[in-house]
Order: C-alpha cells, then sequence, then structure tokens
C-alpha cells in the first residue's frame, strides 16, 4: 500500500529536530493494529480491546493511500500492484471473514483503496483541464460513485470506506481548519454512520455509552504528525506492506483452525 520511492523534495528536505513521524512510522503503527484486530476476530475474541485498537488503523491507511497517490512516480504500476494483492488477498480474508475459500458477500479492504485511487485519479485528470466547475462537479461525482460502488461492490467498509478516502484527499492540506474538518467527518461517519458495537462506562457516578467505532478518531493524532517524510523506504519493505496483509491473515487462520480442533 505504499508508493515507489519519491525523490521529490518535500521528502528529501533535512530539517534540523524532530521532524515528525514519517511514512515508514505511520505503515508499521497500522499493520500492528490491524493485526490486533484480526487476533480479536480469530485467536482472542474475548480481548475487546484488541478491536478498539484495530479501529484506528483504518484510517491511517486510507490516509496513506492518498499520500502513496501523490507520492508515487507510476501510477499505472501502483494500480496495478494493488490490484494484484487485492486479488491475492481475497481468499485469505475470505476464510477469516466467511470461513470459505470463496465468500462473494465481503470484499478485502484492498478494493476499497482501489476504487477510491482510481476516482482521485479521475479528479486529477479532470483539474488538469482548469474548468472549475467541471472539476467540482467531476469531485461530486466522485463521492456519489465511491459510496454507490462501495456498497454494491461490498468492499470492506462499504461505501463509507472510501468516502474516508475521498476525504483525506480533498482535506489533505496541512491546515487548522482541514483538521478540525477531518476529526468532524471521522466523527459523523464512525460513529453516527457505523455505529455499531457501544461500551458502558461509567465515571465518577455518571453514565455513558462509548461506541467502539469512536476509537477510530484516534488516528488522526499520528496522522497529524506526519509531515511528509519518507522515512525507512527499502524495496523489501514496500512489498513486505503489500504481502503483509495476505500473509498475516492466511497465517492467523491456520492457526484459528489448529486451535479449534
Amino acid at each position: 500500500m505504499i508508493p515507489e520511492t519519491d525523490t521529490s523534495p518535500l521528502l528529501q528536505e533535512k530539517k534540523p529536530g524532530w521532524r515528525g513521524l514519517s511514512s515508514f512510522a505511520l505503515h508499521l503503527l497500522a499493520m500492528v493494529l490491524m493485526l490486533g484486530d484480526h487476533l480479536w476476530a480469530t485467536i482472542f475474541p474475548y480481548l475487546n480491546w484488541l478491536t478498539c485498537l484495530g479501529r484506528i488503523a483504518f484510517p491511517i491507511f486510507a490516509f496513506m493511500i492518498v499520500e502513496g497517490y501523490f507520492h508515487t512516480r507510476n501510477f499505472k504500476k501502483y494500480i496495478l500492484r494493488m490490484l494484484a494483492f487485492a486479488l491475492v488477498a481475497e481468499v485469505p480474508f475470505d476464510l477469516v471473514y466467511g470461513s470459505m475459500a470463496f465468500y462473494p458477500f465481503h470484499q478485502n479492504v484492498l478494493w476499497t483503496f482501489l476504487i477510491a485511487l482510481l476516482l482521485i485519479h479521475w479528479v486529477e485528470k479532470t483539474k488538469q483541464q482548469q474548468n472549475r466547475v467541471k472539476s467540482a462537479l467531476v469531485l461530486a461525482a466522485a463521492f456519489l460513485v465511491g459510496f454507490l460502488l462501495g456498497n454494491l461492490a461490498m468492499v470492506d467498509y462499504y461505501g463509507v470506506g472510501v468516502l474516508v478516502v475521498l476525504m483525506f484527499y480533498v482535506l489533505r492540506k496541512r491546515t487548522v481548519l482541514n483538521f478540525v474538518l477531518q476529526a468532524l467527518c471521522m466523527y459523523y461517519v464512525f460513529v453516527e454512520l457505523i455505529g455499531g458495537y457501544y461500551y458502558p462506562v461509567t465515571i465518577f457516578g455518571h453514565y455513558f455509552e462509548l461506541q467502539q467505532e469512536a476509537f477510530s478518531l484516534l488516528a488522526l493524532l499520528p496522522i497529524w504528525l506526519y509531515k511528509g517524510r519518507q522515512g525507512y523506504h527499502a524495496k523489501w519493505w514496500q512489498y513486505f506492506c503489500y504481502g503483509f496483509y495476505p500473509g498475516h491473515l492466511l497465517v492467523l487462520y491456520v492457526v484459528w483452525q489448529l486451535l479449534l480442533r
């Protein structure tokens, strides 16, 4: 899910002091959190804190997909690589999610990112025509098409997952206003739209309900600490990031089935 090495000044510029989290750090954090979530879904279903932390992973990946689009040197290779690993990941994902090698009612998250990437590319190509009205209409259409395609294809996080990627695309600039809008959009998507499980919490005699998906908003903290620095980017690490998704799903499924015997 990371692009080829980019030599842009944004990534190569060296400044004294702490320079924020790197792309490497964000990917590593997201993979660890995703692993925790999938450990809960398979081997440790009684450890709810694993899936709570796992909620943080998807927004980080969604954000990095947008960064990947703008930093890759070859969009065609980027999208084909994503497609290849989406196909490879489908069987392990179906085994974990549907307990069968072919489960057509839910697709892995790489398909979510593929839809979003193609729509972002569509919008960017339209922008090159320097027609603001047309660009605005295409952007609005991209949100609508992304939502519909995500739901119809039954990709992970469905249509709202595609919208989260597009949200990070629209609000990509590092401004206070965009940070506030990101938080508001994330709250609306994950708490109001997705909702789901909640935990009863009592603090100082006051009872309230904590939405499980609300933990997704914590992803904004490391995202805001990222300042465009790539960090470690060896070729093996690039393919490890892609292969980790189907690989860890397959390993977890095998271990899970062995423990059930």
